[in-house]
């Protein structure tokens, strides 16, 4: 999934990219807060980590331009601020949770997973689809009882496909889900993940379908 993190604090915000990027997610960093909300302006995300004490504009600012705007994208605050008054405000203007500094960084991970299964309709972590799982939290896939074992971008990719099964995604909304502003992805990456997911799914009652000109799709069928 793609996340954007509004963070100044040189060391926190390094050591919450590191997480997240080896978990398979895509994370975009600002530490302006002006910056960041003309970012927001434009590109769409499936969680916003949030600092409340940003230079250019605050967190809580930020926070009501993105919500005057219409986006309902899941936000994540992070405020050093204990007082109840601020953790209200937060939660009043539109946050979907908060942590309080400093915080445990597995806190942090499970706070985030809750909110972007809550974002896709879940209730668990266990996204099923046909005899495939995907385990959010362990980042495990299997197919029945038989362990799979696929590389990061690829268990992204099909947590993405997985979490909405039967939606076409398109190429453009793929590559914006797998990568960052950082990266440069080939002109035939996405053709290449899908094809290499395909391979080690096969087997499986759930398949990857190309909808020539469309996008991709996760489908389960029935047989056995």
């Amino acid at each position: 999934m793609r996340i954007f993190l509004a963070e100044d604090t040189r060391d926190v915000a390094e050591a919450i990219v590191d997480r997240f990027e080896r978990a398979g997610h895509a994370v975009d960093w600002e530490t302006d807060g002006s910056a960041a909300s003309e970012i927001l302006d434009y590109t769409a995300y499936d969680l916003v980590i949030l600092d409340v004490n940003l230079p250019g504009m605050s967190g809580f600012r930020i926070l009501e331009r993105l919500r005057a705007a219409g986006n309902a994208v899941p936000v994540l605050v992070l405020t050093a601020r204990s007082e109840v008054d601020d953790r209200v405000g937060a939660l009043d203007l539109g946050a979907d949770d908060y942590l309080v500094k400093p915080f445990d960084f597995r806190e942090l991970e499970a706070r985030a997973r809750a909110l972007m299964r809550r974002q896709a309709g879940g209730a668990s972590n266990e996204i099923r689809v046909g005899d495939l799982v995907v385990d959010r939290r362990s980042r495990a896939v299997r197919i029945g009882q038989r362990e799979v074992s696929l590389k990061r971008r690829e268990l992204t990719l099909l947590e993405i496909l997985a979490s909405r099964p039967g939606k076409v995604f398109t190429k453009e909304e793929l590559l914006d889900q797998l990568f960052g502003f950082e990266e440069a992805p080939g002109a035939n990456a996405i053709e290449l993940y899908i094809g290499r997911l395909r391979r080690k799914l096969e087997g499986a009652r759930a398949e990857v379908v190309t909808l020539r000109g469309l996008g991709y799709r996760l489908v389960a069928h029935d047989r056995e």
